[in-house]
């Protein structure tokens, strides 16, 4: 079984609560038992969060000798420019680790996201933007050391798609399995 989920902001990406700590877990979404996550999204980050009770599916899907790509959407301060761009796309140093290359664009407009709960905050005199990121990695906290590396904090992060497979129209806090075509597009 193959699980899509939108995880929404304020939920960790596992069953069982941290003691001490605010935020929800997958509990509160129904899920089948015996399922666990594929990998991981934080706490403040939402998207796409695949689950299965299948093993193996883990190593599969995130290891990065699979070239297996991950696209985020990511709202930061200020408008990068070119060689801000440039330097995401070549890889930057997080930590004493050099990141691989990735795929970054600058989006046109603002991907047709429902607003979060609590909203990003708003500063009149600091302008943002939204830019994609396709990663075939994932370190902790990676997209988000990112971008504050070369002088663009994200304010938001969503997990658009895995390999082939889009988030689309999956509302936050939903979760359906899929099917056979869809599983070929997530492990292609």
């Amino acid at each position: 079984m193959l699980i899509a989920l939108h995880k929404p902001y304020g939920h960790l990406s596992q069953f069982t609560p941290e003691p001490g700590s605010p935020w929800r877990t997958l509990a509160d979404f129904g899920l089948p038992k015996n399922v666990y996550a594929l990998g991981r999204l934080d706490a403040d980050s939402e998207g796409l969060l695949l689950l299965s009770d299948e093993p193996g599916s883990n190593s599969h899907l995130l290891d990065p000798a699979q070239q297996h790509a991950r696209e985020y959407w990511v709202q930061v301060e200020r408008i990068p420019d070119v060689a801000a761009l440039g330097q995401l796309a070549r890889g930057v140093t997080i930590g004493g680790y050099q990141t691989q290359p990735c795929v970054v664009r600058r989006l046109d407009q603002a991907p047709a996201l429902p607003p979060r709960d609590p909203p990003v905050r708003f500063r009149k005199n600091v302008p943002d933007c939204w830019l994609s990121l396709t990663l075939i990695e994932g370190k902790n906290r990676q997209v988000r050391r990112m971008t504050a590396a070369v002088g663009h904090p994200t304010l938001r992060l969503v997990r658009a798609a895995i390999g082939r497979f889009h988030l689309s129209d999956l509302a936050p806090g939903k979760w359906r399995e899929l099917n056979r075509a869809e599983r070929d597009l997530v492990f292609g």
